[in-house]
């Protein structure tokens, strides 16, 4: 193997993790959107988790984010609880930028 050959699998190499630790930053933030989604309707214990997993579940209906945010934001809506669609897309972001630390950070 050529030196090109090795760089060029040390980039494939590092293009798999990176979107690796994204998928897992987007469930970690989805699993995180979910719980706070559920403190807001005054879900308890069980329900939280239950919630948390539905959430995580909806990003799998289409690419990106607007399933998880159209599922959050109609429950919330549903449940009576007064929130704007941009304070759940600034949660998200928050959620997000928490979650890649805590990807990169292993834990």
């Amino acid at each position: 193997m050529t030196t090109f050959d090795d760089r060029e699998q040390g980039f494939e190499k590092k293009f798999a993790l990176d979107q690796e630790q994204e998928f897992k930053a987007h469930a970690r933030r989805n699993r995180a959107l979910g719980e706070w989604a559920a403190g807001l309707m005054g879900l308890q214990a069980p329900h939280i988790d239950e919630y948390a997993k539905a959430v995580v579940k909806s990003d799998l209906e289409l690419p990106g984010d607007e399933d998880v945010l159209r599922k959050v934001f109609e429950d919330l809506k549903g449940a009576g609880v007064a929130v704007s669609e941009g304070e759940v897309r600034m949660k998200m972001a928050e959620l997000l930028a928490q979650a890649r630390e805590g990807v990169k950070a292993g834990k």
